[in-house]
C-alpha cells in the first residue's frame, strides 16, 4: 500500500514529543500504565526512559526519533491495521515504523497481554 508523499512528510515532521501525551492518555483511560507504554517503546526503539525523556526535551521528529532508534529486529512481526492502513502493505519504512508504534500502543490500550504485544517467541 503506497501512502501520499503527503502523508509521508506529515509523519516525518511530527514531533514525537506532541504524540506522547495522547499516547499516555490512551493507555491510562484504558487501565494501563506509563510504565507499560515505556517497556513497548523501549522493545520497539530500544530507548530507554532516559534517551525517551531526552528527545521529548529536544522535539525530536518522528523521522529523527525512528532514524536513531535500534529498531526491534522482531518489529516485523507487527502486522494488522492501523489508521486505516495495513501495516505490512506500507511501503515507506518512516511510516511504517510509525505505525508500528500506533499498532503496539492501541494492542496495549486494549488490553492484549504484554508477551503479545512485544512478540514474544513461544518457549
Amino acid at each position: 500500500m503506497t501512502t501520499t508523499p503527503e502523508h509521508d512528510e506529515r509523519i516525518a515532521k511530527m514531533t514525537f514529543a506532541s504524540v506522547y501525551p495522547h499516547y499516555i492518555t490512551k493507555v491510562e483511560s484504558k487501565g494501563r500504565t506509563k510504565e507499560e507504554l515505556h517497556q513497548v517503546i523501549e522493545w520497539l526503539t530500544g530507548y530507554n526512559n532516559k534517551k525517551l525523556q531526552e528527545l521529548i526535551e529536544a522535539k525530536a521528529t518522528f523521522e529523527t526519533f525512528f532514524k536513531k532508534a535500534k529498531l526491534n529486529p522482531n518489529a516485523h512481526l507487527i502486522t494488522g491495521v492501523i489508521c486505516g492502513y495495513r501495516i505490512e502493505e506500507i511501503d515507506t519504512p518512516l511510516t511504517k515504523q510509525a505505525r508500528y508504534m500506533d499498532k503496539l500502543v492501541d494492542e496495549l490500550a486494549k488490553g492484549r497481554k504484554m508477551e503479545k504485544i512485544l512478540r514474544e517467541p513461544l518457549h
